[in-house]
């Protein structure tokens, strides 16, 4: 594997030519010590064993999709499932393959730009895809930019698969989170959604105002506040750092994992968008660019 480092005076960032995988970011705190704000590996190698997608850019499509896969332009394709449950790409999605390193930059705004070719067919999915993604430090924020073309038409949705740890805790229940976000989607025993969208007010997915996460475990997709680019904010008392959300997505998938402290914002398309009419559409033609912009800002509260 190969292993890219670059760093402002804000940050330090390690990337990962396989699965893209952040492996490590970390914050220079007001003391002009590090933190380490995701949870990773130490040594590349035990990546390749990795079952949670730690860091790595996840796709063809992130998230789940039912009834074994989809129907497009009446064509219907077939992708890998576990009782009709596909998820994040398939048996070996994006996470699990080698990147090319385009690009690296070390001055000013610097950045890694990485890039992946699936083929037609790969896992099911229609077309010849051509995927960047592009890590970019900006004073105390990592930008991260995923963009795709194909040569037919297909479906896309793509994130990234970082899990956040603010503090040295065992666990993120006292982690303070809000959500700009009034919507979540109902979900099956499968966490395929329903269709349906239920409003958060009243219910325990309610994070429109900032509160701690608590006990209960979130594998959940909640749906943005149209015409705001900020979807969420994150707060550790412990360390004093916070962590601001922005994206140009509809939708964000909250998920704490319940074997090990971290919390992923997996900004993103709907889930099941191919099997779902009434979801924004994850269609990608021929011509056109898939462009999903995230950014993760870092802020020491007093």
């Amino acid at each position: 594997m190969k292993q890219v480092t670059i760093s402002n005076a804000f940050m330090t960032l390690m990337v990962l030519d396989y699965g893209a995988i952040v492996q490590k970011l970390l914050v220079k705190g007001a003391d002009g010590k590090y933190t380490n704000v995701v949870v990773g590996f130490n040594h590349p190698s035990r990546y390749r064993l990795d079952e949670n997608c730690l860091g790595a850019c996840v796709g063809r499509y992130a998230g789940r999709i039912s009834n074994g896969g989809f129907e497009l332009d009446r064509e219907k394709f077939l992708l890998y499932h576990e009782e009709g449950v596909h998820l994040h790409g398939g048996k070996e999605g994006f996470n699990q393959k080698y990147w090319n390193i385009e690009e690296v930059r070390y001055e000013d705004d610097p950045y890694v730009k990485l890039s992946y070719k699936s083929k037609h067919l790969e896992e099911g999915y229609p077309g010849n895809l051509t995927v960047t993604v592009t890590y970019k430090l900006v004073g105390n924020a990592l930008q991260i930019v995923h963009e795709a073309v194909t040569d037919r038409s297909t479906v896309v949705n793509l994130t990234n698969h970082s899990y956040f740890k603010l503090d040295d805790s065992p666990y993120v229940d006292d982690y303070e989170l809000q959500l700009n976000c009034p919507y979540y989607l109902e979900t099956t025993e499968k966490l395929l959604p329903t269709g349906n969208l239920i409003p958060v007010r009243n219910t325990d997915y309610n994070f429109l105002l900032s509160k701690k996460i608590g006990v209960k475990r979130l594998d959940t997709p909640f749906v943005k506040n149209i015409g705001s680019e900020k979807i969420a904010e994150l707060y550790s008392n412990k360390s004093g750092i916070s962590l601001k959300v922005y994206t140009n997505q509809p939708a964000v998938i909250v998920y704490t994992p319940p074997d090990f402290p971290g919390i992923c914002f997996e900004t993103q398309n709907y889930p099941d968008a191919p099997n779902q009419s009434d979801f924004p559409s994850s269609v990608l033609r021929p011509g056109e660019t898939y462009n999903n912009i995230a950014i993760f800002k870092f802020d020491l509260v007093p």
